[in-house]
């Protein structure tokens, strides 16, 4: 059996190569979206964004659907963002740009913490 001390707790601040807490703002950064599923989600929400945006802004008459695809892939702080007053495509792109952030960081959260196993 292994006991699970202190030590447990500090892998999960970001430290530098000498073993102290990287308190930097990049060190936060890279810490909360470092991990490849967050980094693999955040690419495909851009690239829903930007597939959505080329299809809203071709010439077409009718209403395209195609931004619901980005919010939805964003939700739920997206949607939250969405129903601020206000609109146009600064206010989508900011949405589903906050709402990537957020998710990418709670799905590399849970990452770290699937991958360090179960607690003892």
């Amino acid at each position: 059996m292994t006991s699970h001390s202190g030590a447990a707790s500090a892998s999960e601040e970001p430290t530098t190569m000498t073993g102290r807490p990287d308190n930097t703002l990049l060190g936060r950064l890279r810490h909360l979206y470092g991990d490849v599923f967050a980094l693999l989600y955040l690419a495909v929400c851009a690239g829903l964004t930007v597939w959505a945006i080329a299809v809203s802004t071709g010439e077409t008459e009718d209403a395209s659907f195609a931004g619901v695809i980005p919010v939805l892939a964003t939700a739920p702080a997206s949607l939250v963002l969405l129903a601020l007053p206000g609109g146009g495509i600064a206010s989508f792109v900011l949405a589903v740009v906050v709402g990537a952030l957020v998710n990418a960081a709670v799905i590399g959260w849970c990452s770290r913490r699937l991958r360090r196993g179960p607690a003892a």
